[in-house]
């Protein structure tokens, strides 16, 4: 019979050791993000909600993400008319959903499009955290942009140009065949699925099932996408704003500034009308008619009610195409609710509830309802694992990264590597 040679305490002490050393470099908290696989897929609209780490023009903040000021504010609900609106301040704090234009890459949907020019001092970790709060990971900075970071991220030059492939997701424009538009969400200390969910008008099987998750599974930091209910457009594919979909509470810009569309309050039907910008336009009068572009009358007849519209019907050649319609109801529509624009933004917000899609206040949440504060997002945002043929939707959330992955994996053997020189002394 073999005898066995006991571990003495030094051998033990030696062994817990190199336990601590191997398990001290595995990042135990590193945030999730959700992910869409695609192949060959076009391009969507997409928002994402970003946080203001600092006081910044409005200007500024679209230049983060290579988006039009207007179209930001517009997204918001936000009053475009003062004079120079571009140029005013928003508070450190407010919580904006920026639009962004999804795309395929690598096999994964992202921003295609987000630059960012680094400054004295940017590391990938701090521009991740702080500039994107939290939206990407330093990782993934570094994955994406090899050449321009190099070996040591913190050698990082002035001026240098990075993308940053902030996590989107499409899922065909739909959520439960009901037209929508996803929005890449950075969870708070405060939150739950209940509360984001009804925060978002959507349901906590939504969140789970789209970001792949089990019951309340996420943590501060991770970064899920959110369906919000959109008014799609029904624009010929030759217009130049051919998939137009604006998200609930929110308006677009389009036609080259001189038409602003809106989803809300009261339906779910694009209702455009001429922009209050100071650009020139092409005619927005329906042919045939005295009637403008977003002009409805009703006329009450014995047989029902005539209906006559004129409508936005896209932007071809650099022209505003109007259509006249016509028809015979069984009553007269009420007058058109038209979604109200907010004044920007003046004060960070105050309270810690979680911000809201509805026309913003300061922070982002709905007039008449508390504002939320922005806890300082994790630094170690990583994106999850692809997923398995079982997960619901083809996304999943619920995995740690990559590198925290294969760090466990080399665990075994290290520490049997490590055992097994142990006990040969």
């Amino acid at each position: 019979m073999r005898t066995q040679t006991p571990i003495s305490a030094g051998m033990f002490h030696l062994l817990a050791i190199g336990t601590a050393v191997l398990f001290a470099g595995i990042p135990l908290g590193v945030s999730k993000s959700t992910i869409e696989p695609c192949s060959s897929a076009a391009p969507c609209s997409a928002l994402v909600g970003y946080t203001l780490y600092t006081d910044l023009k409005v200007s500024e903040v679209a230049a983060l993400f290579n988006a039009d000021p207007i179209a930001l504010l517009l997204t918001n609900a936000i009053d475009i008319s003062p004079p120079g609106v571009e140029n005013l301040i928003l508070p450190k704090g407010v919580f904006l959903k920026v639009p962004v234009t999804c795309s395929c890459i690598d096999g994964i949907f992202k921003s295609g499009s987000v630059k960012y020019t680094t400054r004295l001092s940017d590391t990938p970790d701090y521009i991740a955290a702080t500039v994107y709060s939290g939206l990407v990971s330093g990782d993934q900075i570094k994955e994406g942009n090899p050449r321009a970071i190099g070996s040591d991220p913190s050698t990082l030059g002035v001026g240098t140009e990075l993308w940053i492939p902030l996590p989107c997701t499409c899922f065909n424009g739909t959520d439960n065949n009901i037209p929508a538009i996803f929005m890449s969400y950075v969870v708070q200390e405060t939150d739950s699925l209940p509360t984001i969910a009804g925060n978002y008008s959507t349901t906590v099987n939504d969140l789970t099932t789209y970001n792949n998750l089990g019951t309340n599974e996420t943590e501060a930091g991770d970064v899920i996408a959110i369906p919000l209910p959109a008014c799609p457009s029904n624009f010929p594919r030759y217009a130049s704003d051919f998939a137009l979909s604006v998200p609930s509470g929110s308006y677009s810009i389009t036609a080259g500034r001189c038409v602003q569309c809106s989803c809300g309050p009261d339906s779910r039907n694009l209702w455009c009308m001429p922009a209050s910008m100071e650009v020139s336009c092409t005619s927005m009068q329906c042919k045939n008619s005295n009637l403008m572009l977003g002009n409805v009358t009703a006329q009450q007849t014995p047989g029902g009610c005539n209906v006559t519209s004129c409508s936005y019907g896209g932007y071809v050649n650099n022209t505003i195409v109007t259509v006249l319609s016509s028809s015979l109801q069984p009553r007269c529509p009420g007058t058109q609710r038209i979604l109200p624009l907010l004044p920007l933004p003046s004060e960070a917000p105050k309270s810690s509830i979680s911000p809201s899609p509805a026309p913003l206040v300061a922070g982002g949440a709905p007039a008449a309802a508390t504002t939320p504060s922005s806890p300082t997002p994790s630094s170690s945002s990583a994106i999850a694992f692809p997923p398995t043929a079982s997960s619901p939707s083809g996304i999943s959330s619920s995995a740690r990264s990559l590198q925290a992955h294969l760090s466990r994996l080399q665990i075994p053997l290290l520490l049997g590597l490590l055992a097994k020189r142990v006990i040969s002394l």
